[in-house]
């Protein structure tokens, strides 16, 4: 039995040590030469060591690929320079601007030709205002277009609907592989509240569409799925665009609007129609008092007004 036994684990040691360099053979284990064989029963408790040993360290003959793991998408990726964006709101009160910023770790050179598209969510305490955002691409401040059809901006939050924007960045002149846009946006009108005078908005993070005439290491590395949509502001080609993953700094945007409360209502009512009232009635006042007010007459010398009612209806005024 103690033959077997070390004949068995002298072949799966020969067998094992072809896999992998590291892996030393035992046999120095049954003696040598010089030392003479080792008796039976050291041989045997040695022997057992050694495998439990092995069993334990995992050397235990396996397939070649513990060893040699395949490259997965996760350390292709860690590889690649991430795609940071940032996004804040400026300005206090109702009427805010929204700026986004992106960062590529590639340098700017090498993107050159390509193109980045923000597709913005507008939630539906927020609108944008088309003709606004019309003025502003004629002065080439940004260069935005509403998506969104039908969109009423008069309407207050609890009747209004969520809308998109596309916005087309720009280089920034101020970092050399930094993009950023530029979005005016404005608060709507909310229900009172019964005890809290405020509310809070969530702005989600933008879609980031990306487009290049060749192939550049980033797409491949972000790249999650392709959207169409136009090529450029004023284009009607469309062009396949890629939806970058990107790390945000921060995860959504919070904004605090403040709300009337219904505890108020019978008192701005109130007020509201007495301020009415008055403002109506020292306006007619000024009219009345200040006012000229004259007839129109016809100045015409060749006509002769006659005391019949009918006569003068056969003849009308000079022209």
């Amino acid at each position: 039995m103690l033959t077997a036994l070390m004949f068995g684990f002298h072949e799966r040691c020969e067998a094992c040590a072809g896999s992998s360099d590291r892996i030393l053979s035992p046999r120095p284990l049954l003696g040598s030469a010089s030392s003479g064989v080792l008796a039976p029963p050291a041989v045997a408790v040695r022997a057992v060591a050694w495998l439990l040993l092995w069993e334990a360290a995992g050397l235990t003959c396996s397939p070649a690929i513990a060893f040699n793991t395949t490259p997965t998408d996760a350390g292709i990726r860690a590889t690649c320079s991430e795609i940071i964006l940032r996004q804040e709101v400026l300005k206090d009160g109702f009427h805010r601007d929204l700026l986004i910023k992106v960062k590529f770790g590639e340098s700017i050179e090498d993107l050159q030709t390509c193109r980045l598209l923000i597709k913005q969510y507008i939630p539906i305490g927020l609108f944008v205002d088309p003709y606004e955002l019309s003025s502003l691409r004629e002065r080439n401040i940004t260069e935005a277009v509403m998506v969104s059809e039908n969109f009423n901006i008069e309407a207050p939050n609890y009747l209004s609907k969520e809308s998109e924007v596309l916005i087309y960045a720009r280089q920034d002149s101020q970092c050399i592989d930094c993009f950023q846009a530029f979005l005016p946006v404005h608060y709507r009108y909310h229900r009172p509240h019964s005890k809290d005078g405020e509310t809070f908005i969530v702005l989600n993070n933008p879609d980031l569409l990306m487009y290049c005439d060749q192939e550049f290491p980033i797409l491949k590395c972000w790249a999650q799925s392709e959207v169409t949509a136009p090529c450029a502001l004023n284009s009607k080609d469309n062009c396949q665009w890629n939806n970058m993953k990107y790390k945000s700094v921060y995860k959504n945007a919070n904004l605090q609007v403040p709300v009337g409360l219904t505890v108020h209502t019978s008192l701005v009512c109130s007020v509201t129609l007495f301020i009415t009232i008055l403002c109506s009635t020292l306006i007619l006042v000024a009219v009345f008092k200040y006012g000229h007010f004259s007839l129109p007459y016809h100045n015409c010398e060749s006509c002769l007004i006659t005391e019949n009612w009918k006569t003068s209806l056969q003849h009308p005024p000079c022209e």
